[in-house]
Formats: C-alpha cells, structure tokens, sequence
C-alpha cells in the first residue's frame, strides 16, 4: 500500500513536504479548513516549489467554502506549479461548515460543483448559477497563470453511499477519514462502482481510495492505552467527539462510555450542544495535540476505531485487510513529532 501524509496548512510545511518526499512517500496533503487551519493554496504552493516528485493534496474543499471559478483557479495554479502532481479532495464541508456554525452542504451540490471543477480544470467551459442567473463560464487565461493540460486528480469524502455515487458518476476517487473498517469500504466501493456504471470511460482516472488515521507503533511491552499511545491518536478521537457534541442525534447514537465522554468534552469546553455559539468552544486546536488534561477522553474504543495503534504485526494485518478492501493509500495525521512520525510510516509500508 502506498503512504502519505496529512497536516494543518500553514507556512513552513514545505519543509515536512520536502522531508516527505525524500522518505519516499505518495503524497501531501494539507486541510481546507479556514476558520482553524491556514490557507491550502498558500501552503500547497511553498510545497509545490520545495518538490519534484511527492503529489500535492487539498484534503478538502467544498461549494461551501469557496465557488467553482474560485476554487478552479487555485487548484489549475496549483498545477501549474507542479503540473500533474495535484490532487483535489471535495465534500460537503462538514468540518469546515460547522467551525462556522453552519451545516454542511448537500450532495446534489457537492455533485454540481465536483463537475464544475472537473471541467474548468480540463480547460472546458462549465455551467455556473446564482440564483436564477445561469451561464457559461471558462478560464479566459491560460498559460503561466493555469495548467489545464495535465490531469488533476479528483476525489470525494465519503463516509456513505451518498457521496460515493457522486465519486462514482464523476469518475472521481474516494477519500474518508478515519474509516478503518474493510466491510465499510466494500460498501463505499460498490456504491461507487454501481454509480459509474454508464458514464464516460475514463472520465475523472484514476479514481484511487484514501483513508485518513493516525498511528503508533507500540514498544515492547507498551500500554496500547497509555499517554504515548492517546497522545499520538487523541486529536483523531477529539475530533470524532467534537463532532459528536455538535451533533446531539448522533450523539445519542453513542454508547455510554462515548456519550459520558461527549458530556465531559462539553463541560471542560465550557458549553453546551444546544448552545448556539458552541462551535466557538468545541473547534479551536482542531486536529492539534490535545492537551495531558483531556487524555481520559480518548477512549480506548475510539483509538481502536480511527487509528492505528499496536505492534508492527498488528498494525500491518489492518493495513493489509484495507488494502484487500481497495484502499489504495494510507495517509497519516502526525501531530507529536511529524518527522518522525512520517519516517516510520515509510518505513512500516517500504
């Protein structure tokens, strides 16, 4: 399988991308999520000019975020800067809608804007609305400022059937995050697979699978459950439990031990889940290392589900199950010791 790697976009990650790249690793990618991270193409295009040979990844972005023409411009830059090396990641912004307080949008859109970007990032002109204005729209420069001759790759978050139709019909790839379960990746799969049939042979190639995880390899008779182990995993969880107390149905969903945890994150957060600026409370640091305080609230259930966590062996009879799934690459989310953690992925997968 091959591997990659994910982390927050700001200036400086040129240097993890360049580090990347000489461990021998598939990809970088960084997250589009502007009210917590920096701007991706800022950072993608520092990464850009310090490699040659690593892919560039926005992982991702959404109709909710930015509009087609904006967002065709930056990635059809983006490739003009390491021509056929971008790949762009869409979904409905489910993280990135709700650090704004708002929900995410829906599939029909996400489906309307993976097009729109496909076209106007192959140099085709595409259909553009607001409102009930429609028209048609193309890049009028081409040259220096955009590449749309060599190929971008796209893929779709996707943690249903829903969204991996939409991959499935526009020819596009599948990301998801934290999804380590190869049955759940079947499902996504053939929900892809059934959804293509009948579009345009190699219309979005390659149409490659993703999954997002963090990992840590335990030392010999390491606590799978202790603070190294959480540290390493805990931003995933926290994630997983951020989203849970923004989301009070699902939260219910939960079992016991999962919904105590959401209550605790609540009250230390200083909010509630009917609170209507709560996002202000739960979304700061998203993704960063998680303080020693909150280390109870990475519950061993969670780390198990969203990460990787145990002995070489073990951590590769995962790897191997997902990749009998069709997941194609595995990409990590270092926060302790990025370096590091990235030198030992390459070495695991080598």
């Amino acid at each position: 399988m091959r591997a990659g790697v994910v982390v927050a976009a700001r200036p400086g990650v040129e240097d993890l991308a360049a580090r990347a790249e000489e461990l021998g690793l598939h990809s970088f990618w960084v997250n589009d999520t502007p009210m917590v991270h920096g701007d991706p193409f800022v950072a993608l295009s520092l990464c850009a000019k310090a490699t040659r040979r690593i892919k560039l990844g926005i992982g991702v972005t959404s109709p909710a975020l930015r509009s087609a023409p904006a967002a065709a411009c930056g990635i059809a830059g983006l490739n003009a800067l390491a021509p056929g090396r971008i790949v762009c990641g869409v979904g409905t912004g489910n993280t990135a809608r709700r650090t704004l307080g708002m929900p995410p949008t829906t599939a029909s859109a996400l489906e309307s804007f993976t097009a729109g970007l496909q076209d106007l990032c192959a140099g085709r002109s595409t259909e553009y609305r607001e409102g009930d204005r429609v028209r048609d729209i193309r890049f009028l420069h081409a040259g220096a400022h955009v590449n749309t001759t060599d190929p971008i790759e796209f893929v779709v978050a996707a943690l249903g059937s829903k969204a991996a139709a939409v991959a499935g019909r526009r020819g596009a790839g599948l990301i998801s995050f934290g999804l380590l379960e190869p049955t759940a990746w079947h499902a996504l799969r053939d929900a892809r697979r059934q959804a293509a049939r009948g579009t345009s042979p190699g219309q979005g190639s390659p149409a490659n699978s993703y999954v997002v995880t963090s990992l840590h390899l335990l030392h010999e008779d390491e606590d799978p459950h202790g603070d190294a182990a959480r540290d390493a995993t805990g931003h995933l969880v926290l994630s997983f439990l951020d989203y849970a107390a923004d989301a009070p149905a699902f939260a219910r969903e939960l079992g016991p031990d999962e919904r105590e945890a959401v209550r605790k994150l609540l009250e230390r957060r200083g909010t509630t889940a009917a609170a209507p600026d709560r996002y202000t409370k739960l979304y700061p640091n998203y993704l960063g290392r998680i303080a020693p305080q909150d280390r109870d609230l990475v519950l061993p259930s969670l780390m198990h589900t969203l990460a990787l966590v145990g002995t070489r062996d073990d951590v590769l009879t995962r790897i191997t199950a997902l990749e009998r799934a069709g997941v194609d690459e595995l990409l990590i989310q270092p926060v302790i010791d990025p370096a590091a953690e990235m030198a030992r992925l390459a070495e695991l997968l080598a």
